[in-house]
């Protein structure tokens, strides 16, 4: 394929092994690493650490990033803490062989992004110069609620930040009402890596190319090489007790979430 894949794989299995049972049957190279066997990743220690790294090796698979939480968290929270826990993802990050760290710019107040801009910007700063002796690359997602949720925002950080390049997410962008062409516009010169995440106007999550998120014509201009599968695809506990008239109503339900695990897989490769 023109690409090489990644994935959060913990929306397959919370389990590390049935993550690698789901990137393997998939034909997917690289973790995104968010949760695994029942800890999320920003909370593993380095034991942890090289434990996933050595049944990832055996396995011929390898971490594409870290799907971190870091910098979602609200304005008002205790910074510090969560910078040494930062500190910590990013040792972690080097024994998982992940050169990438995804990271996001704070929660603030809807309307009043520019009474906080300052705050968010230093402590970006934080995240920036704790990372100076790696050779990780931060890379800032798109995120409803979070200062950077609307492309505009998103450039004043890259322009400020050099070193910090851009997750660029197409469903993000539709739920916070922002057109995803425009924004690929604006965007682009700062893109690391997709993450192939799709939606409807209502901002409901579909699959690759079922949804207004652009994603041809995204493809088309990324010039990048890995692109990150996020399904987020709904999983319908009693599916499969539904008549056979309701499951076709419900077009982009799953019973399980490996099935919809693949359903998102099976949508790139197509669109690819």
């Amino acid at each position: 394929m023109k690409f090489r894949l990644a994935a959060f794989a913990d929306e397959a299995d919370g389990r590390l092994v049935g993550q690698i049972e789901a990137m393997k049957n998939n034909g997917i190279e690289f973790l995104e690493i968010r949760g695994v066997d029942g800890q999320n990743i920003s909370e593993i220690s380095k034991e942890k650490a090289k434990e996933i790294r050595r049944q990832l090796d055996d396995e011929g698979l390898a971490v594409w990033s870290l799907g971190s939480p870091f910098g979602k968290m609200g304005m008002g929270d205790g910074f510090e803490e969560h910078l040494e826990s930062f500190k910590r993802g990013l040792e972690n990050a080097d024994i998982l062989g992940a050169k990438h760290v995804r990271m996001f710019s704070f929660y603030v107040p809807s309307g009043e992004q520019e009474k906080y801009k300052d705050k968010v910007f230093n402590r970006l700063n934080c995240f920036v110069e704790a990372s100076k002796n790696s050779d990780i690359i931060l890379c800032h997602e798109n995120e409803k609620g979070i200062y950077g949720d609307m492309a505009v925002r998103c450039v004043e950080i890259h322009k400020e930040f050099s070193s910090l390049k851009a997750v660029f997410d197409p469903a993000n962008f539709i739920q916070c009402g922002q057109d995803t062409v425009e924004a690929w516009k604006a965007l682009s010169p700062y893109v690391e890596y997709l993450h192939i995440k799709d939606a409807l106007a209502d901002g409901s999550v579909v699959p690759a190319g079922e949804g207004i998120g652009n994603l041809p014509y995204i493809l088309e201009n990324y010039k990048g090489k890995v692109i990150t599968l996020e399904p987020h695809l709904s999983v319908f506990d009693g599916f499969d007790k539904l008549e056979e008239n309701e499951k076709t109503k419900m077009k982009f339900t799953y019973p399980s979430s490996t099935a919809a695990f693949k359903a998102a897989a099976d949508a790139i490769k197509k669109l690819i």
